[in-house]
């Protein structure tokens, strides 16, 4: 029993290892439901239904309008997430000295080996992976065989972890996909609706499938995206991230925590002009270390506990 066990385990951390191949294929796939989506929705449906004209032609305006600018939306932010590095540890970096006694210099090499050969001092963390001291709420990540500052997880539709520098866009990224999805469903719904109607349906049989094909593909994608969705607006609101609430499960209070709006802020930056794009403006970059992933504000009364 024992042995099936760990036969198990060797073969999850086989199989996170394998994710490091999927790379360009989950790409060409976000990129091959892009292009059936706009083949039914541009091509097929409504791009030819603004020749039309009356009624017909200013909804097929609105809908194609709309189309787009959360398409380029979409897919700026996609592209953000995929290519923007999450965060990693300074190779000199080093856990400055406790604070509580007004240290605030780096630890030299000699202090740091007596602090993390000291089991009661929980306050630094170390891994053992990657051989260097953890920033606080940082995590290794066995996909990308490193440690990620401020690690949420490591998403395959991104190929890439997603945290402390690309986490706002990865958000944004399930934001336009919601609303983008949820269009073309609304959209694609009534010539999704002929087909159990017994007239007889226009058009030939590849846009017919197409219509269905996407119709079908974008319902799922924005009731599941929805989901995660509502997830990570909860995650926000409370300054933690997927690996820290299951960590933090048992904790009723989070050191972290410093109320909705600054929990906001340290994701999204203080200036709304940013908000909705996979940006930052030089002044949050300037003023908001969180920002950087290397240091976080905590509620006064928690500085004494573990990061």
């Amino acid at each position: 029993m024992h042995r099936s066990g760990a036969a198990m385990a060797w073969n999850v951390f086989k199989f996170c290892t394998a994710l490091r191949g999927l790379g360009s294929i989950m790409i060409l796939l976000v990129l091959g439901i892009v292009g059936v989506t706009y083949y039914a929705v541009v091509l097929t449906n409504y791009g030819p239904a603004l020749y039309v004209g009356g009624l017909d032609s200013l909804t097929s305006l609105v809908v194609l309008i709309l189309f787009h600018c959360l398409l380029v939306m979409l897919l700026w932010c996609y592209f953000a997430a995929v290519f923007t590095d999450p965060g990693i540890v300074p190779p000199n970096w080093k856990p400055a000295v406790d604070e509580e006694r007004g240290e605030a210099d780096p630890l030299n090499g000699l202090e740091l080996s007596d602090m993390l050969s000291d089991p009661s001092n929980k306050r630094i963390r170390y891994c053992r992976k990657c051989s260097h001291p953890k920033p606080p709420r940082c995590h290794h990540c066995s996909v990308c065989g490193r440690c990620v500052l401020k690690m949420d997880h490591h998403c395959v539709w991104v190929v890439n972890c997603v945290g402390a520098l690309n986490y706002k866009y990865f958000l944004l990224f399930l934001f336009y996909t919601f609303l983008e999805t949820t269009l073309v469903t609304i959209s694609l719904l009534p010539h999704f609706k002929t087909f159990f109607s017994d007239g007889e349906i226009p058009g030939t049989p590849s846009t017919l499938a197409t219509t269905f094909l996407a119709f079908v593909l974008n319902l799922a994608f924005s009731l599941s995206v929805l989901g995660f969705l509502i997830m990570h607006i909860s995650l926000v609101a409370a300054n933690t991230t997927t690996i820290e609430a299951y960590e933090k499960k048992t904790t009723p209070k989070w050191r972290y925590d410093l109320g909705h709006r600054k929990n906001f802020e340290q994701v999204f930056g203080m200036d709304k002009r940013y908000w909705f794009i996979p940006a930052y403006s030089e002044e949050d970059i300037r003023r908001m270390p969180a920002l950087q992933g290397l240091e976080y504000p905590s509620k006064p009364d928690f500085d004494s506990q573990e990061c």
